[in-house]
């Protein structure tokens, strides 16, 4: 009988061949939770946490799955759950760029590194500070509706 790799170990094959996708390693726990930690608006986890997700030992919950797909530019439900027939293609992507876009990104390669990485920094702090006006504005309509 053939050794079917169970549900966290298929989680974290599709996580690490994502992050190589996305120029990260894959063997990296304490990078993994680096820069999962600069866009989760939640709890930062631990890099014991990320070893988890990494070596198949756990997977993390909703909201934690949902940054990572955020981050990593593929669709949450194939992060989690992947698709029916897994012959280790490449993720579905759900990036959808539009021309503006599309050259704001090449304006960027324009820079050199050191003003790259303060434009990415720029960004995720954009990000943290939306999620948290959307997580705060939710909680007030959640209040008003108790």
């Amino acid at each position: 009988m053939a050794n079917i790799p169970s549900e966290r170990e298929r989680f974290s094959q599709r996580l690490q061949q994502t992050l190589r996708n996305a120029h990260h390693s894959p063997d990296s726990p304490t990078e993994l939770a680096r820069e999962f930690n600069i866009r989760f608006s939640g709890r930062p986890i631990t890099v014991h946490a990320a070893r988890k997700w990494l070596v198949g030992e756990a997977i993390p919950t909703q909201d934690k799955m949902r940054t990572l797909a955020d981050w990593l530019m593929v669709p949450i439900d194939w992060l989690r759950f992947g698709t029916e027939d897994e012959r280790g293609d490449a993720p579905p992507t759900s990036l959808q760029a539009n021309s503006i876009d599309i050259k704001l990104i090449a304006d960027m390669q324009l820079l050199d590194e050191h003003h790259r990485q303060i434009v990415r920094e720029f960004v995720r702090i954009l990000i943290r500070t939306s999620r948290a006006r959307h997580d705060d504005s939710e909680q007030g309509t959640a209040a008003r509706q108790a």
